[in-house]
């Protein structure tokens, strides 16, 4: 089965480890992630400069580590992202702010992708939300 994920709660959100663990168990059971789509508050999981405490998992880090095993698309919208200030080093410059804090696994990208995931895909699931 072909899934597309889409992740609206933050890091420290148990919808947001549920998402990542669905994840993880649907690539071990032979299912293909067609995309991870980062919206509203989703996208502080890309973000590196997340720092969570000691005793807590560090579920930004883990996702990254996962996309990058994987070789997943994870896109991250960019209208949330710059809301929230998720930049990348293009954005960053644009907008004149000093860093950058989305790096790679991750692509910045529009509602378009999700509309195009959830085509692609056999079922769009959704974690968190408002």
């Amino acid at each position: 089965m072909k899934f597309a994920i889409a992740l609206f709660s933050p890091p420290h959100a148990p919808s947001s480890r549920r998402a990542l663990r669905f994840a993880e168990a649907a690539v071990a059971g032979g299912h293909q992630i067609v995309r991870l789509f980062f919206y509203q508050d989703g996208v502080h999981s890309a973000s590196s400069n997340v720092v969570c405490a000691q005793d807590e998992l560090d579920l930004p880090g883990e996702w990254r580590e996962f996309v990058q095993a994987q070789h997943l698309d994870g896109v991250v919208c960019i209208a949330a992202a710059l809301r929230r200030g998720v930049l990348n080093a293009e954005e960053a410059q644009r907008y004149t702010r000093s860093a950058a804090n989305l790096n790679l696994p991750w692509e910045l990208s529009g509602l378009g992708q999700l509309h195009e995931a959830t085509q692609l895909a056999d079922r769009l699931v959704c974690f968190g939300g408002p």
